[in-house]
């Protein structure tokens, strides 16, 4: 039988190459077998090649036909020439024995000698290619290869499948033009991820999946208005975005977010800016702890390093020549606030600062004295609960950013002690930047920069969350009516139940703090599960997809999401934390990203440039199928990776319904005015640019006590 199998002989072989030459008595495309008619060259076809007791799958890659020319020199009779055929076929894996069974394995140890018989793939070994599973048996969630995402177009009765732990735990990437499939191939694995049943019939139930959607597409995939079914509602997806815009608490950004955001000069500006945001934290600190801020401290510092005249200019004003002692002076004021948090020490220094003591040095010098010695107690005391502006700078605590802006970057500048007047002017135009901000609603609105809600404050778990789609399993019913639950009422989200999929719509994120905010999440989520207690590392999975991925990790620009998602690249795999990153331009993507993915869907390519990339990211043993990319239809994608068994084309399951990135109807539309464009759609389209439209009321709710006024807004066109 094995000889009947023979279809050509191995006239070279190479590292992953073989070079075959066809049968001279096979002259069509087929040969006949005991069960079947086979195949014989056909591109992205396999061939079995047997090497003792194992068999070599090798894929074919090409197939070329030579005429050879048959020359004798002792006869004069003409001999026409006769045609033969030759195959390269790339050698993928292995069908070796394992005890009583066989199975296929990536990968060849044992290569082919000259002269070695080739076969036709057969029905049994198409079977250890694509499925080495019986229908029943349990599945290993590790190893095996058991979702199907599509079917092999050379041959249409085997599904592809992966091994999605394998296509999560160490990165993906899928890549292709603009309209080859990307967003439908990532819907399509999604959708069969939970499709599927796993072991004793059991389907996902608690998965973490969030999509930064820069597009706005993947709400019709997973949220359709006229489609429900039982699929869609276990995924429960949850939509964060549009209208209302994503919004993301400042007081949760770090100095790298800040100094990203604001741009600092390194010389002056970044240092006070750091220290002032410091003190900023290290307040709410103090205040929960009953201690005296670092900002008073300086304060009460200052008064002690103060001489005789200058405690009467604090305390006093001159009029005529005369000093005279001043209500509500200076050092009473600093006494005040320090009350709040030390009353007797508070009143110390009131006492300082009043009417009996005004411009007497006899009285102030024990006084001095006194507030001395209680000031190094209580300095003694703060040092035991370590409290440092150094240490709170990093973590998510609310602070005030409309006092950031005067109050604590004054006491920075103040600190610095000496030349303060030419520090201040330093940070003129910082602090005109900052205030900018304020009144700039493509920044304000998004970074809840005039939130001063109490509910907010203390925001972080809720916030962490919603991200991760357990916020309505988890706090709904007794959470404090913060802006989380106020949004989540306001989606009439009633679900219970984990929404294992969210999408954060960050397509009207302005450009500007595109970056900042993407930066901001997925650090959030990284830091969250790096975090866990030890025996909890790696036990809450978390996936983030990152579509339209040049967007955020460009490799010729220096920004917060690149870090952050660079970070996660080379750490997230230890702490359950994968990045699965779409684009359309891989030789724009950061080289750091793509280097840790070890699985790779690529559609379609043009590029030439995006081509000699990706060659230069998959083995150099998958170059042959590489040379396919400029001309994959759309829908149909290489797959090659650990998540696979073997490098293969696909054609990615049908999915519906779709992403929301169906190409424009030029002439239908020109032909007939759409339903949807309504009589005042100039004028709709202009109110809702400049913010005069009903979601203007909704955006003003990020602060009740600001009274209406006129917001400066550079880009509008007036």
């Amino acid at each position: 039988m094995s000889q009947n199998r023979i279809i050509g002989r191995v006239l070279s072989v190479d590292n992953f190459r073989v070079f075959i030459k066809i049968e001279e008595d096979i002259k069509g495309a087929f040969k006949s077998g005991v069960n079947d008619i086979y195949e014989v060259a056909r591109i992205n076809s396999y061939l079995i090649i047997p090497v003792g007791a194992d068999r070599i799958v090798a894929l074919i890659t090409r197939v070329t036909m030579k005429e050879e020319v048959e020359l004798n020199a002792t006869t004069t009779s003409i001999v026409l020439p006769s045609s033969s055929r030759y195959i390269s076929a790339t050698m993928l894996g292995t069908i070796a024995k394992n005890g009583d069974k066989e199975h296929f394995i990536q990968g060849v140890y044992s290569f082919p000698s000259l002269d070695n018989p080739v076969w036709y793939v057969t029905e049994e070994d198409l079977k250890h290619i694509f499925d080495d599973k019986n229908k029943g048996e349990d599945i290993d969630y590790q190893k095996d290869y058991y979702l199907p995402i599509g079917i092999s177009p050379a041959f249409q009765n085997y599904k592809v499948k992966i091994c999605p732990d394998q296509f999560f735990v160490k990165h993906a990437a899928i890549l292709g033009n603009t309209g080859s499939g990307k967003s439908c191939t990532l819907t399509s694995i999604l959708r069969n991820l939970f499709r599927f049943e796993y072991n004793k019939n059991s389907k996902l139930s608690n998965a973490h999946i969030v999509i930064f959607d820069t597009n706005g597409e993947y709400k019709d995939a997973f949220l359709p208005e006229k489609v429900k079914n039982e699929e869609l509602n276990l995924i429960n997806a949850y939509y964060y975005g549009g209208d209302e815009k994503v919004k993301v608490p400042y007081w949760l950004m770090n100095w790298n977010d800040f100094r990203s955001l604001f741009n600092p000069g390194e010389g002056v500006q970044a240092p006070v800016l750091n220290r002032a945001i410091g003190l900023a934290k290290n307040q709410q600190e103090a205040n929960s702890k009953n201690v005296i801020p670092n900002q008073l401290k300086s304060e009460i510092e200052g008064v002690l390093s103060s001489n005789f005249e200058d405690i009467k200019k604090r305390t006093g004003t001159q009029s005529y020549g005369n000093w005279q002692w001043k209500d509500g002076n200076e050092i009473v004021g600093i006494g005040e606030a320090i009350k709040v948090y030390n009353n007797d020490f508070g009143e110390l220094i009131c006492t300082l600062g009043d009417q009996d003591n005004f411009n007497d040095a006899s009285k102030q010098q024990p006084l001095l004295t006194s507030i001395k010695e209680a000031y190094k107690q209580i300095i003694d005391d703060d040092i035991a609960i370590q409290i440092t502006s150094e240490q709170n700078i990093d973590l998510p605590i609310w602070f005030s950013y409309q006092d950031l802006c005067k109050k604590f970057l004054d006491a920075a500048i103040n600190q610095e002690g000496v030349s303060n007047n030419r520090i201040a002017e330093f940070m003129s135009t910082l602090r005109l930047r900052m205030n900018s901000f304020l009144n700039d609603k493509r920044i304000a609105i998004p970074l809840m920069l005039k939130d001063t809600e109490e509910a907010n404050k203390n925001i972080l778990p809720q916030f962490i969350a919603l991200l991760l789609g357990d916020y309505n399993r988890y706090f709904t019913k007794n959470d404090s009516d913060n802006y989380i639950k106020k949004y989540t009422v306001s989606n009439d989200s009633k679900n219970d139940n984990t929404n294992q999929i969210t999408i954060v719509d960050v397509s009207q994120l302005p450009f500007e703090v595109l970056e900042t905010v993407t930066g901001l999440l997925g650090r959030i989520i990284l830091e969250f599960v790096a975090n866990f207690c030890p025996e909890q590392r790696g036990k809450f999975p978390v996936v983030i997809v990152l579509e339209e991925a040049q967007n955020y990790i460009a490799e010729e620009k220096d920004s917060i999401a690149k870090t952050v998602f660079e970070r996660i690249a080379r750490e997230g795999r230890k702490y359950g934390l994968s990045l699965v990153v779409s684009s359309q331009r891989p030789s724009e993507l950061s080289k750091t990203v793509l280097s840790q993915c070890n699985s790779f869907i690529i559609h379609r390519l043009q590029n030439p440039e995006d081509q000699k990339y990706v060659r230069g990211l998959i083995s150099s043993a998958n170059a042959d199928l590489l040379e396919q990319l400029p001309i994959i239809p759309q829908q149909h994608a290489i797959i090659t990776g650990d998540c696979v068994r073997t490098p293969i084309q696909v054609r990615i399951d049908d999915v519906n319904p779709t992403p929301n990135s169906h190409n424009p109807k030029f002439i239908e539309n020109w032909i007939k005015r759409n339903d949807n464009i309504s009589d005042d759609i100039y004028t709709e389209t202009c109110n809702r640019w400049l913010g005069n439209d009903s979601s203007l009321e909704k955006e003003k709710q990020i602060d009740d006590n600001e009274s209406t006024h006129a917001e400066i807004e550079e880009d509008l066109p007036f």
